[in-house]
């Protein structure tokens, strides 16, 4: 940086990087206190963002960054200078990180009416179950942890938990798991 002593300058932490988006995102990080933070997501990319703030953050910090509508990724801030801030997000699980399942899974093609807490339902693929669960895509982003409400016809919908996110499709474990009748009932209705 000019002024400064001898040292070659660093990286432009502002710096345009190849695969980061220009957008306007307004969002919020939750802190390791629980505080929360106004941000605005300035650049976006698989891998991280730039973010601008009236708060500091510390490097190394680990935060939640979330848009409404579309769910919280946890993320290490890089850096901080003069009001933007650089996110790195950190990994989700892969599939092969997944706790085991209890009961196989059947692949299905069907279609389901997903709700989230305090949202409309909407209709989603679901691409196998089990009595204990599914794996269905999403619309709209939840978190993991979240409860959702899954509908298939000719069933109440069945209260779930979020366990994972990948890509565009989450697994979810019912909360009480389908009767051994009904699920051969229901997997005849979906042949």
């Amino acid at each position: 940086m000019a002024g400064m002593s001898g040292d070659q300058p660093g990286p432009d932490p502002f710096e345009k990087r190849p695969g980061r988006q220009s957008v306007q995102i307004r969002a919020y990080i939750v802190r390791a206190d629980q505080s929360v933070v106004d941000v605005s997501v300035a650049e976006l990319s698989d891998s991280g963002c730039a973010v601008h703030t009236d708060t500091a953050l510390d490097p190394g910090e680990v935060v939640l960054l979330s848009v409404l509508g579309r769910g919280g990724v946890k993320a290490t801030v890089r850096w901080y200078r003069d009001r933007e801030a650089g996110l790195k997000f950190q990994a989700g699980k892969s599939p092969s990180e997944h706790v085991p399942r209890e009961t196989d899974r059947k692949a299905v093609a069907a279609e389901v009416l997903l709700r989230r807490s305090a949202h409309s339902g909407y209709v989603v693929a679901v691409f196998d179950l089990s009595p204990t669960g599914c794996r269905c895509e999403f619309v709209e982003r939840p978190n993991i942890g979240e409860r959702v409400w899954v509908k298939f016809d000719r069933l109440e919908a069945l209260e779930s938990e979020v366990r994972w996110i990948e890509g565009a499709e989450a697994g979810l474990r019912f909360r009480k798991p389908i009767h051994p009748a009904v699920f051969d009932m229901l997997l005849h209705w979906l042949a």
